[in-house]
């Protein structure tokens, strides 16, 4: 069996070399015509990782009701003040998109059509007494990725199955189409907007564009025109009719769809923020405006976990909010007060129980372990404490699986495993005009690495087989 496993293995990474042998050909210099550009497979592991059914639909079944809360949230200016107080009071990243909010919401919004593109990421916890339950790490609201790319992992899996002589295992990969269904809520955007253009706006230098192609290609199949821009092209180029129609580089745009902007150093100069409040103020539909942005927030995230706040946004809709709490693990607020010193000491008491949260988004940010109590011995007596939350560390059971990445060494690893669920919505005025989960996702990492992702080099691309 290890000898037969073996040849498989190298019969795939022959393949891969390859591809990517190709690849650097046909992008190589010639003439000072082309940019040399290198071209690489996108990792993935060798077989697809078992994911229990009954959690699996779980996290399928939950996400319209996810998708309502978001939007629930980001017309909730009030709520929004009261979660964000304490972190835009330190933190000024989150300061900064606060501000483009009040400008906004002084102003008054331009456009009622409202598209979000979200992804709910989970893992599963392993309980004491051998079962597991299906928990959140985060609700990302800007820029979610990785839709494009796990539309293709499917016929790959299947593809290896079936040389392993695992063809009734090949038959139970589920199809998946994210891309497809994020370019759908697009779309319907795009519909109620009139003909223009859609805009990615993108960073300058892109490792993951395949990622965005897929969802082009869906859109282009439609015969939407799409364009890629970076913040600095919409501040050389971009300006606002008097009927506040966007217009970048001579072109309307009906949907900014936002693949950038949700870190600091995506902001490179003033210019970048400008070009920001610009499209907010903008007839274009925003994927997200810059509430559903701040309704992202690992600060919100913790306030939703108290007692009362589902309530608040879904009075109507009990089995919802039952639904979207068994999924909560344990949020703590480190806010000045007694409450903030308590978890403070129960965090530096045991840390190897939580994961410490910085306010940022991208992946590779969060604290563990040790490092927790060196963060929160400098920040205990000071409010740079709120820019933080507390979150009881997820226990998943590792399983083994081969990650096949470039130029890493191909062995046997402890991994672990991570499902999201992408949702689309889009709303017109009061009318919900879709709301649909839309496909999933499975990031799968060695269990050496406590943090970060596919783009940040350390996790792969999977599928879910389910058991």
């Amino acid at each position: 069996c290890l000898i037969f496993l073996g040849n498989v293995v190298r019969d795939i990474k022959v393949l891969v070399y390859l591809i990517y042998s190709m690849s650097e050909f046909l992008f190589s210099p010639l003439n000072n015509f082309f940019f040399l550009q290198l071209v690489s497979y996108a990792p993935f592991t060798l077989f697809p990782t078992p994911v229990p059914k009954a959690v699996f639909h779980q996290a399928l079944a939950v996400q319209t009701f996810y998708n309502t809360l978001v939007d629930k949230i980001s017309q909730d200016s009030e709520f929004l003040q009261e979660a964000l107080a304490s972190t835009i009071a330190v933190d000024d990243f989150t300061a900064r998109l606060f501000k483009i909010h009040q400008m906004i919401l002084k102003e008054g919004k331009s456009q009622d059509i409202v598209l979000g593109l979200n992804r709910s990421d989970y893992m599963l916890d392993q309980g004491g007494d051998g079962t597991s339950s299906l928990k959140q790490i985060e609700i990302n609201t800007i820029a979610a990725s990785f839709g494009g790319l796990s539309s293709r992992t499917p016929d790959v899996h299947r593809l290896v199955l079936t040389v392993a002589g695992r063809k009734e295992e090949s038959q139970q990969i589920l199809d998946n189409n994210p891309a497809a269904g994020l370019a759908r809520g697009i779309a319907k955007a795009w519909e109620l907007y009139g003909a223009a253009v859609v805009m990615f706006l993108v960073e300058e230098s892109q490792r993951n564009i395949f990622d965005h192609r897929f969802v082009e290609n869906e859109l282009w199949k439609r015969g939407m025109r799409t364009i890629r821009k970076r913040f600095d092209h919409v501040s050389k180029t971009g300006f606002l009719d008097k009927e506040k129609r966007l217009f970048v580089d001579g072109q309307e745009v009906a949907v900014v769809y936002f693949r950038n902007g949700y870190m600091p150093q995506n902001y490179i100069s003033e210019q970048a923020w400008d070009a920001r409040l610009l499209m907010e103020r903008s007839l274009a539909v925003k994927c997200p405006d810059i509430n559903t942005h701040l309704a992202g927030t690992k600060k919100v995230q913790q306030v939703l976990a108290k007692p009362g706040v589902l309530e608040r946004f879904l009075p109507d809709h009990p089995e919802a909010v039952q639904q979207i709490r068994a999924t909560f693990a344990g949020l703590y607020t480190l806010d000045m007060g007694a409450e903030g010193d308590k978890n403070i000491a129960m965090a530096l008491a045991t840390p190897d129980r939580f994961v410490l949260k910085p306010q940022r988004e991208g992946g590779g940010n969060n604290i563990y372990g040790t490092e927790i109590c060196q963060v929160l011995e400098a920040v205990k007596e000071s409010s740079e404490r709120t820019a933080y939350i507390l979150m009881d560390k997820i226990q998943p059971t590792p399983q083994q699986n081969y990650l096949l990445r470039r130029d890493a060494p191909l062995k046997i690893s402890d991994c672990l495993s991570e499902l999201g669920v992408f949702g689309t919505y889009v709303r017109q005025g009061t009318h919900m005009v879709m709301n649909e989960c839309v496909g999933h996702l499975l990031r799968t990492k060695s269990s050496e690495h406590q943090d970060g992702g596919v783009a940040a080099g350390v996790a792969v691309l999977d599928n879910p087989l389910l058991i």
